[in-house]
């Protein structure tokens, strides 16, 4: 299984820890994290992109999302849409001054879609893997998928290195890319392999294990929620092997729309030269996985 779909499959398990520490972050902004957080670019600030002619583009643009994928697109208590990929796709708009439509279909629908023109363009966790490029193009990606480490409070090694962590025992969920990995780069660590991600969380909670290596997205949100009880923070940095981990997550659009592929590409720069990007990011990730 491709590491995103993975990543959507383990959504579930944090939904509800999620649900209880953001449920208030769509209208005000989350408190500060404790620690510091390292906002992703993933923009060279010395390319600059050509501001697209506003002719070429729909003035209503038409994305299409999921409503079971917290906290990028998900159904708030009220039924309202909401979520990190459904406010980037109105800064989007704004940045090109068009009206917003959003909405949710099946996730198997997206591409589909997309391709009959029942939509512009799709924001919802999607990742430009061979195969889906062989449907849509896609935008320079907006967001990653990095693997990240996770130890207890008060036994955090200064260091995450195949040398340092050769004496530890590492929790990870069995049969994953997460697996093959530090079986690749870290085989000398105690590998300790577990069917979900409930339980090799659990295992690092408890103190059966030294470290826990998975995603860095669902990492964060369980430290962030009430799942992990304070337990565990982040060490080391962020693993970002695009063979192992994806290449990250990008917008879809039509084959051969290149004008507004352009487009959302320039707006999505802009968004992050503004401030706005990091703001969503903060928002959304008040304990950020990079």
């Amino acid at each position: 299984m491709e590491p995103l779909r993975r990543l959507r499959a383990t959504w579930w398990c944090g939904a509800f820890y999620l649900l209880l520490s953001v449920a208030g972050a769509h209208a005000q902004t989350s408190p500060a994290p404790a620690v510091p957080v390292n906002v992703p670019n993933f923009w060279n600030v010395e390319r600059r992109l050509e501001r697209p002619d506003a002719a070429q583009l729909p003035t209503t643009i038409r994305f299409l999302t999921t409503d079971d994928f917290p906290p990028f697109n998900f159904l708030a208590a009220d039924g309202a849409l909401m979520g990190f990929n459904l406010d980037l796709a109105r800064a989007i708009c704004a940045e090109l001054s068009a009206t917003c439509s959003i909405q949710a279909v099946p996730f198997a629908a997206l591409l589909p879609d997309i391709e009959e023109n029942k939509g512009d363009a799709a924001i919802a966790g999607l990742a430009a893997t061979p195969a889906a490029r062989q449907r849509a193009d896609f935008t320079e990606r907006y967001l990653g998928t990095p693997a990240r480490f996770v130890a207890r409070r008060g036994s955090v090694p200064a260091e995450v290195t195949p040398g340092k962590v050769a004496d530890r025992t590492v929790a990870v969920v069995g049969g994953t890319s997460h697996e093959a990995y530090l079986r690749d780069f870290f085989k000398e660590a105690g590998i300790r392999p577990y069917p979900d991600a409930a339980a090799a969380r659990e295992a690092l909670r408890k103190g059966e294990v030294d470290l826990l290596f998975g995603d860095g997205i669902s990492l964060s949100l369980w430290l962030n929620g009430t799942g992990s009880e304070g337990c565990c923070v982040f060490a080391g940095g962020p693993f970002t092997e695009s063979r192992y981990f994806g290449d990250g997550l990008a917008v879809a659009v039509k084959p051969g729309n290149a004008a507004l592929r352009r487009a959302i590409d320039y707006a999505l720069q802009r968004v992050w030269e503004k401030g706005v990007y990091a703001d969503l990011y903060l928002r959304w990730f008040p304990i950020g996985f990079y």
